[in-house]
């Protein structure tokens, strides 16, 4: 007997065994072969064309039959038997397997037994009959050989975790059953070979009826795990279930009642065997970063989950009542990194678009603590990056960001963080295209269309800012379909319409148009000011920076701090010179923390504002040596009023066409690191 068949047998023998065991599966049939799983898998996909859990169901099912067939028991009374605790659930693999429910059983085999084989089939019948079947063969032969060159091998590794759902009737306890879940996201995170969606892509199936095919489509994932649950004083019961969204097929499914105390060891069993049953491999390092315990005090942990639904999960962010929640945490344990990490956060983003930061000491004081506690934790690094990120040290806030992306990996917090950090903090166009392609991948929201157009709209600066005009343009015709009333659709397209037409009075224009409709844009009034700069049109372009900045002061906003240097030079040219050296000032105080790619650009403008053109030069040659800087420069720079007086000299010319080589080779490495990465 050849050595698959025998092993074949021992399989079959060892799950019969335990066929009535809900809980038996992979792992266990390995362990009681005395093998690793990762050789079970091989062996069983050899011999049967079978994954080995579907294997371990066939059996089940098998047995079903024939306990159907020769005992008196009921339909759910046999699903029992054979492993399945769920009748609704056994009746349909039941189906899935043999293509009728088990009552039909009888009346299959009857049918089966009263039919009667032709006589009279001619052997031409036959024969067409065989080269069909023979063509249909090669046809699927060839279909899935197709199917294994073109899907790219990390798409049968995605996932989303939907809200898990409350089964009690007490809403006081939707906290802990939203922890649960957050838990289970995070611990699935930090595997690197899955693709694991965020946490707001998942969140609007709340509520949902739509089928796991439907809602895996939508999502552009292969599974999905589900979850409910309820608490009972010190005691909570949960219900987990991971399925194949292609076939509606349930890998696995557990239910856990269990004490309170044991809610991180279950956290960690839930990620490590949805790991298993989807084939994918956790790392040592993988594995040390999920068995963590945040914390030994349980009534410490129940307070950081209150505090996380003001944080995270109602629908308007309440600072106070998230560190008051966090701050008890605390109090239970003083140990706590995640409390203190998360009262950092929530500090960071109650003072995030204000010039004066109250809370800047109280960010700092939690981050720091965080981080001695627990320096491997993604939420300490991500307070810490905060921190730097309030002192403009964004160099330093962009290290402590990629060191919380190794720990985890799939954070579409921490990606669309460096995402925006690259675009406006520390400019590179490759990283920053980079981050929002990944970003865009793990926050799929089909059904929201102001999301996805949002998403689709950063990803259409993400790549115009890196010269790819048409695609840019591709996916501002995306974000139309989605969002027709998407008004940052009309100020991306004014610019990118200049790379055709070449005029600035027809930019002007638009943006004219645009800020007629809405004039809280301080977007746009900027930009109006800085295109009649352009041109030369300096009272023009001093009505509107004069407007820009009165706003600006008077809502105490710190933004567009690069454009006072422009507001100095056209306040200048209009004899306003007390006003153009307050704008200087200020553009000088921005230069003494700047840190981007461009801070030598800055430094040559400045010494043209000051008539230093040699000085200016080495400026601007230092600055050529860099990269990542972004289309625009290459557009407009040498068109600027402070520029035009040293554009035509020989030296100049030299030095920018140095810039708008590198930008054009720069350009054709992100396209070429971007494929290899099946993010284009």
């Amino acid at each position: 007997m050849p050595s698959d068949q025998l092993f074949i047998e021992k399989c079959t023998e060892i799950t019969l065994k335990h066929v009535s065991e809900e809980g038996f599966g992979v792992s266990e049939l390995a362990e009681e072969l005395a093998m690793s799983r990762s050789n079970l898998l091989r062996k069983v996909k050899r011999a049967t064309g079978l994954s080995a859990s579907r294997f371990i169901r066939k059996v089940r099912l098998e047995k079903a039959v024939e306990l159907l067939r020769n005992q008196n028991l009921t339909i759910s009374e046999v699903g029992f038997q054979v492993g399945f605790s769920s009748t609704s659930y056994f009746i349909k693999c039941f189906k899935e397997e043999f293509g009728y429910s088990p009552g039909q059983l009888a009346d299959q085999e009857a049918t089966t037994v009263n039919e009667k084989p032709s006589a009279r089939v001619s052997k031409k019948v036959l024969t067409y009959t065989a080269v069909a079947i023979a063509i249909l063969m090669v046809g699927l032969f060839l279909l899935n050989k197709s199917s294994e060159v073109q899907k790219p091998e990390n798409a049968i590794k995605s996932i989303a975790v939907l809200p898990f759902i409350n089964d009690s009737n007490d809403s006081s306890n939707v906290y802990f059953i939203n922890g649960l879940m957050e838990s289970t996201l995070n611990d699935l995170q930090k595997i690197g070979e899955l693709r694991v969606l965020s946490r707001t892509t998942s969140e609007k199936y709340r509520n949902s009826k739509k089928s796991a095919p439907e809602i895996a489509e939508e999502l552009q994932v292969i599974y999905l795990v589900e979850g409910s649950g309820q608490k009972m004083g010190d005691q909570f019961k949960l219900n987990i279930q991971l399925i194949d969204a292609r076939s509606d097929e349930h890998l696995w499914s557990k239910q856990f009642v269990a004490e309170t105390r044991d809610v991180f060891k279950l956290q960690q069993d839930i990620a490590k065997s949805i790991a298993r049953e989807i084939e994918v491999v956790i790392t040592p390092q993988e594995a040390r970063y999920i068995e963590k315990i945040p914390t030994d005090n349980l009534t410490a942990y129940d307070y950081y989950l209150q505090g996380m639904e003001y944080l995270v999960y109602r629908e308007a962010f309440d600072m106070n009542k998230a560190v008051g929640y966090f701050n008890k945490a605390i109090q239970e344990d003083p140990e706590f990194a995640m409390a203190y990490a998360n009262t950092a956060i929530a500090y960071y983003y109650h003072d995030i678009f204000k010039e004066e930061k109250p809370y800047a000491d109280s960010l700092a004081k939690y981050a720091e603590k965080a981080m001695l506690l627990d320096p491997e934790l993604t939420n300490s690094l991500m307070a810490k990056a905060f921190v730097y990120t309030q002192r403009r040290e964004y160099e330093l806030a962009v290290s402590y960001l990629e060191k919380a992306l190794v720990i985890s990996p799939n954070s579409s917090v921490v990606i669309n963080l460096l995402s925006d950090f690259y675009s406006v903090h520390v400019p590179n166009t490759g990283k920053y295209l980079q981050y929002a392609l990944k970003g865009a991948l793990l926050n799929i929201d089909e059904e929201d269309s102001s999301a996805r157009s949002i998403t689709y709209l950063h990803l259409a600066n993400a790549l115009i800012q890196a010269g790819f005009v048409e695609e840019s343009r591709e996916y501002l015709q995306k974000v139309e379909a989605f969002n027709p009333d998407m008004y940052y659709v009309d100020h991306i397209r004014a610019f990118l319409d200049y790379t055709v037409h070449g005029s600035m009075a027809t930019v002007q224009r638009d943006l004219n148009t645009m800020f007629a409709k809405d004039s809280s844009r301080l977007d746009i009034l900027q930009d109006i000011a800085k295109v009649c700069y352009m041109q030369k049109n300096f009272e023009e372009a001093y009505f509107y920076y004069q407007w820009f900045d009165s706003l600006r002061t008077q809502y105490q906003l710190n933004i567009y701090p690069f454009e006072d240097l422009k507001m100095a030079y056209v306040a200048r040219e209009l004899g306003h010179n007390d006003e153009a050296e307050r704008f200087l000032q200020q553009y000088m105080n921005y230069l003494a923390t700047d840190e981007t790619v461009y801070h030598e650009a800055n430094l040559g403008m400045v010494a043209l504002y000051e008539g230093k053109e040699k000085e200016a030069l080495r400026h601007f040659k230092a600055f050529a040596k860099q990269d990542g800087y972004y289309y625009w420069l290459i557009l407009f720079f040498e068109n600027d009023p402070m520029v035009i007086k040293i554009k035509d000299q020989d030296s100049f010319q030299a030095v920018w066409q140095q810039v708008s080589d590198s930008f054009w080779q720069n350009h054709e490495q992100i396209k070429q690191t971007l494929e290899l990465e099946r993010l284009i």
